[in-house]
């Protein structure tokens, strides 16, 4: 994924009610940027850490600019949550992502039931329902999901298991958008019920893809896919 503009550089002061962060460009000026991150952001937050912007050219916003990247012990970290639908299905179209490159149609945002799932893959003998989360949670070497509870991401693995029960192709992928961890994992102490649900998909055929990509203020490059374990953290590292 190409920004399709320069980026904007600057230093992060606050982030608040969430949704909103100031930042202190490098003229000296103070703008409000739209974080797209509801989580806690833990492990990615720093006062004074350096940012990148994206400037919107919609004269409705209120706020003009978005929060790309942020820098945490020399290296980039994607904050951004929209990214990495854009980035899974580039990817999966241009056929970069090993077991994922044989599909030769990509929907994106596809109704199954009462839930959107955010691609549906397809070539001539099977079709493929895929999620995508975004991943920017750093505990040691794990990258872990989610960062706060969630339903939202509860719901859709329960939509993953019955898909798969009902005979397609069933995949959680996993967008983790910083270089500096090395296995995925649930925040099992974050939402139990969730790290929980992923175990069960599992068990039952929902196929896991934990996805490492390089962030850049140019672009964000698929870098390779990495190792997961389900168990609880304290059990590898004890």
């Amino acid at each position: 994924m190409t920004f399709a503009s320069p980026l904007i550089h600057g230093k992060l002061i606050k982030r608040y009610k969430r949704f909103l962060a100031d930042i202190q460009l490098d003229d000296g000026s103070i703008v409000v940027a739209h974080c797209t991150n509801s989580g806690s952001m833990k492990s990615c937050l720093e006062t004074n850490a350096e940012v990148y912007l994206s400037k919107s050219n919609n004269l409705n916003r209120k706020t003009k600019f978005t929060w790309e990247m942020i820098k945490i012990n020399d290296k980039w970290v994607g904050i951004n949550t929209l990214n990495p639908n854009i980035i899974a299905a580039q990817a999966i179209s241009n056929k970069e992502i090993p077991g994922l490159d044989m599909y030769d149609k990509v929907t994106r945002e596809v109704r199954f039931g009462e839930s959107r799932l955010d691609i549906l893959a397809e070539n001539s003998f099977e079709k493929c329902a895929i999620e995508v989360k975004n991943v920017t949670l750093k505990e040691g070497r794990f990258a872990l999901f989610p960062d706060a509870k969630t339903e939202r991401g509860l719901k859709h693995l329960k939509t993953l298991m019955q898909l798969k029960q009902n005979g397609k192709r069933a995949v959680m992928l996993y967008i983790i958008q910083r270089i500096d961890v090395e296995i995925f994992a649930p925040a099992h102490e974050i939402d139990p019920e969730y790290a929980q649900t992923l175990i069960e998909a599992e068990k039952n055929g929902v196929e896991i893809f934990p996805v490492q990509v390089i962030v850049t203020p140019e672009k964000i490059e698929i870098l390779k896919k990495i190792n997961y374990q389900l168990c609880t953290l304290n059990t590898s590292i004890s």
